[in-house]
């Protein structure tokens, strides 16, 4: 997201902390050069005049151009500008209403709707602890309804019996029912979309809207549409009314022009954001880590967050006690890859660190997480239980087919085999010296032999 954008803004800010001392046609030729970026990222014109003209005025004053550092106070003015932008503050999902809160889901066909539903009703079991019931009102599109089914099977929420034959409204009215008698904290209702707005579909979600009284009404658009996002979600909020916006597909959009346009354009806050394809790639939308990610400052509360969510306790706790007892082995290692998968991958965790963007198209071309991961994972996989329990046992004929079994090379194989070996034996060191030992000889204690000098 926004890969474009950050590299043009790094630039242009970049020369100006080089500068040193600045004055106003400095400030103003850098802004020249921000407001063709916004413009080809595709942020709406009028949405780029506001935010310039609010730089310019606050980056141009004598407290800016006087002070030791200008290039940096330009710099946190346009974070704070990009911030003012996004919306001051995040916005969280309103379930303070009387349960069964009832949350419905609006938005055009193809902009992956059904998908978030059951993404928010995942997010709500785990994150909030909510009993969640999720019904699809979608009765045009084929199989609309046992899509909705199966993808809550698969989060483990219950979804409404399918009636055939019910209208939207029934089925409102029953899964609202359900979620009162059955104990229910949040009912989420999937709507029916279209291909482009029409009469039939906005009286259609009215209707829904009357009966269901949501708490929250979230219009669900893909970002990779750019401004026919801001425009649908414009249409959207003057017919039938939002609460706010989930932009899906944010991880394919490399401009981010309808996420910086949503807010200004629409007044309604962006709640969530998807970043995948899998049921756990939703994200609550911070303007401000939003904001610093675009400047290339890099979004590590995120990134711990996501590794506090995927990384599971009972599993961290037992790979410790292997640690300490020297045990680890390549299962063990295999599932350390598996855990950086879910964050993301190697340059999706990159991403998220600090001054990382600048040596985004690196990361990109180096293809980190196919060449690293998937190829270690299939080599690990290509062993018997007694290879990955043992690495001795791994004579040349073994690694031939060890190499042939993944798809790989030999030299792969003795490089991750080395690469584990090396890992042991600093455990074994660590073990063995325990932790005054460290304290006591330092780091060169665990550096191999010949290197520590």
């Amino acid at each position: 997201m926004f890969e474009g954008l950050t590299g043009r803004l790094g630039d242009i800010l970049d020369r100006l902390k080089r500068r040193g001392a600045l004055n106003e046609g400095d400030v103003t030729a850098a802004l020249r050069d921000v407001r063709i970026a916004l413009l080809e990222a595709d942020v709406a014109l009028p949405v780029v005049k506001t935010f310039i003209a609010a730089v310019k005025e606050r980056a141009i004053g004598h407290e800016v151009l006087r002070s030791v550092t200008p290039g940096q106070q330009v710099i946190k003015i346009v974070h704070d500008q990009l911030v003012e932008m996004l919306g001051p503050e995040s916005s969280p999902l309103e379930l303070g209403a009387v349960p069964p809160v009832p949350i419905l889901m609006v938005g055009l066909q193809g902009s992956g709707k059904t998908t978030t539903t059951a993404k928010i009703a995942l997010q709500l079991k785990t994150r909030e602890r909510k009993k969640v019931l999720v019904a699809s009102l979608d009765t045009r599109r084929p199989a609309a309804q046992e899509q909705l089914r199966v993808l809550a099977e698969q989060v483990g929420v219950a979804s409404l019996p399918i009636v055939l034959g019910e209208e939207p409204v029934q089925i409102t009215r029953r899964a609202l029912e359900t979620g009162r008698l059955e104990g229910f904290d949040v009912v989420v209702l999937d709507t029916a979309g279209r291909l482009a707005i029409d009469e039939a579909l906005m009286a259609e979600v009215a209707a829904v809207r009357t009966v269901a009284k949501p708490a929250e009404t979230l219009l669900v658009v893909d970002a990779m549409t750019g401004q026919d996002a801001v425009t649908v979600a414009t249409q959207f909020e003057a017919k039938v009314g939002l609460t706010g916006i989930v932009l899906t597909r944010v991880d394919g959009d490399s401009r981010g022009g309808a996420a910086l346009s949503m807010r200004q354009i629409t007044g309604k806050p962006i709640k969530l954001i998807g970043v995948g394809e899998k049921v756990e790639a939703l994200e609550p939308f911070h303007p401000d880590r939003i904001a610093g990610r675009i400047l290339g400052m890099g979004d590590v509360v995120s990134l711990v967050e996501r590794a506090a969510e995927s990384i599971e306790r009972d599993e961290a706790e037992k790979l410790a006690a292997k640690l300490e007892q020297g045990a680890f082995d390549l299962d063990d290692f295999l599932g350390q890859l598996r855990q950086i998968r879910k964050l993301g991958g190697v340059s999706g965790m990159l991403s998220m660190l600090p001054g990382v963007a600048k040596i985004k198209n690196q990361i990109k071309d180096a293809n980190l997480d196919q060449t690293l991961i998937k190829r270690q994972e299939a080599i690990i996989q290509s062993m018997t239980r007694g290879e990955r329990k043992d690495t001795r046992l791994l004579n040349a004929s073994r690694r031939r087919r060890i190499a042939n079994g993944s798809g790989t090379t030999i030299q792969d194989v003795n490089r991750l085999v080395k690469q584990f070996q090396e890992m042991q034996k600093m455990m074994r060191t660590i073990k063995k010296l325990g932790p005054k030992g460290i304290a006591r000889t330092g780091l060169s204690a665990l550096m191999p032999r010949g290197r520590g000098r």
